[in-house]
């Protein structure tokens, strides 16, 4: 069950900048007052809520700012209706890319997206075009000291399918339905988890081995990132180890 996903490397690493840069809270809490509009403020019978609240806790959001964003959802206090858009697409080498979207604005989120695709060597494709190479996959991160074979000895029995070394942390995949008990039970058996939370897992990978490609197409996950509607991006690229060692 072990593996090494270099694409997982990068999102790990972008994960911590784009705290640094002061964007993510405010995309946690838009993501944690959303799933409490569509399935209520009870995170024991809204399972999308409790993963978007603890994955904002992970985040170190502040609790209280977290539950302001649950009563903006369930209506206890005013807020705004953001729509729900994934956008598909291609950077640079023919890489596919899920943009995920929340946004009071669908004009205004549709013309930024495309502008940023084309202004970094990429393009807006058809709906259906990219999204059928990806499945929806819970993942739960924890701390690279607990051994391999510790962590699959539990996994196994709570959902687990697959374990990533990732450098600082183990990533564990799951059934979206099962990632909040797999990390209930790695927790109960002493394993410190760092995150969780649900992805667009690539089925196939495409590999880019010319640096100059994989920098532009860095630059516009970037960009795409700093948007602020803007909550994921998801790819299936598979950077090689030689350029990746070149872009270290």
């Amino acid at each position: 069950m072990s593996g090494h996903s270099k694409w997982a490397t990068i999102k790990h690493k972008k994960g911590a900048a784009d705290a640094k840069r002061g964007k993510l809270f405010a995309k946690l809490i838009k993501q944690v007052e959303v799933a409490a509009r569509q399935g209520g403020g009870d995170v024991d019978s809204n399972p999308t809520l409790r993963t978007m609240f603890q994955k904002a806790r992970d985040n170190s959001v502040p609790l209280d700012t977290i539950e302001r964003a649950v009563k903006r959802g369930t209506g206890e206090l005013e807020g705004v209706n953001y729509e729900q858009i994934t956008y598909e697409g291609y950077g640079p080498g023919g890489v596919g890319l899920l943009i995920e979207a929340l946004t009071d604005n669908r004009n205004r989120s549709g013309s930024d997206v495309r502008s940023l695709l084309s202004k970094n060597g990429g393009s807006l494709a058809e709906p259906g075009s990219v999204s059928w190479q990806f499945n929806r996959k819970g993942i739960v991160k924890v701390d690279r000291s607990v051994e391999e074979d510790e962590l699959m000895m539990v996994g196994l029995d709570h959902g687990a399918e697959d374990i990533e070394d990732l450098g600082e942390v183990w990533q564990v995949t799951c059934e979206p339905t099962d990632v909040n008990s797999l990390r209930d039970a790695l927790e109960a058996a002493g394993v410190a988890v760092s995150e969780s939370d649900t992805a667009m897992i690539a089925q196939n990978l495409v590999t880019i081995d010319d640096a100059t490609v994989a920098k532009t197409l860095l630059a516009l996950i970037d960009a795409l990132d700093d948007n602020d509607d803007v909550q994921d991006v998801h790819s299936n690229v598979d950077i090689s180890d030689e350029v990746m060692a070149e872009l270290a």
